[in-house]
């Protein structure tokens, strides 16, 4: 007896043109389509009795800029540690005419929606990437699941995205009056502005920041050993 098709396998079939691809990772399902298909996929995983994707659990925007690029020496490092990079290569700390690309990922923004059908116990990922890396724009949701209205809300504040169609596009997180979106890899680490409350004036004043970006956190892209220890158990309990 073959083994059922998978939910990847059986996406690809079904959707076809509309999909650019699909991808099956420790256990989770990715599928990747044009922005002139968004709005098309969602609804036939939504209402496609095969598929019943009746519930969106998020809905998040992503910049590629600098994407797996790190300020770390991580594969060639001496017997003393990581060294500390010191290029200023990392998102935020560079100049924007010599910001970092990144060739195999040629768009820079993307949004990305996870999806759950309680009907087959499935989730699923889907992501398009946006067509203007200087005004990113995406087809909403909101008519096919009313609950994307605040996470594109959160998109469009943080990263910039603007989403078609939505009934009510503004700002939900940060202040009245914000410049900029601060999840966006070429916002500045330490921000534009610090505040305070000024006890002569008794009022919030906005001033320079004062302090300097450092880099304390590694970035950097590796495998889990953890994930490599799963999977080798796995084979091993097969054979």
């Amino acid at each position: 007896m073959s083994e059922p098709a998978s939910l990847a396998r059986r996406l690809d079939v079904q959707l076809g043109q509309k999909m650019v691809g699909s991808v099956e990772s420790r256990g989770e399902t990715t599928i990747e389509v044009l922005p002139e298909n968004w709005l098309a996929v969602a609804r036939i995983l939504r209402d496609d009795p095969a598929w019943r994707f009746e519930q969106c659990i998020d809905v998040c925007g992503v910049d590629y800029l600098s994407y797996g690029q790190t300020e770390w020496d991580t594969t060639d490092v001496s017997s003393e540690g990581f060294s500390r990079g010191v290029e200023g290569k990392g998102a935020g700390r560079f100049n924007w005419a010599d910001r970092p690309r990144n060739t195999d990922i040629p768009r820079r923004f993307a949004v990305v929606v996870h999806l759950l059908s309680l009907a087959t116990n499935q989730r699923l990922r889907m992501r398009a990437f946006c067509v203007d890396d200087d005004v990113p724009s995406m087809p909403s949701l909101v008519d096919i699941w009313p609950a994307a209205n605040w996470f594109e809300r959160e998109a469009f504040d943080l990263y910039g995205i603007v989403f078609e169609g939505h009934p009510d596009l503004r700002r939900i997180l940060t202040d009245y009056g914000f410049v900029g979106h601060a999840f966006r890899k070429d916002f500045p680490l330490i921000g534009n502005v610090e505040v305070r409350y000024d006890p002569e004036k008794r009022r919030v004043v906005y001033e320079p920041v004062s302090i300097e970006p450092r880099v304390l956190v590694p970035r950097t892209i590796r495998d889990d050993s953890r994930y490599e220890q799963a999977s080798a158990e796995r084979e091993a309990g097969m054979k």
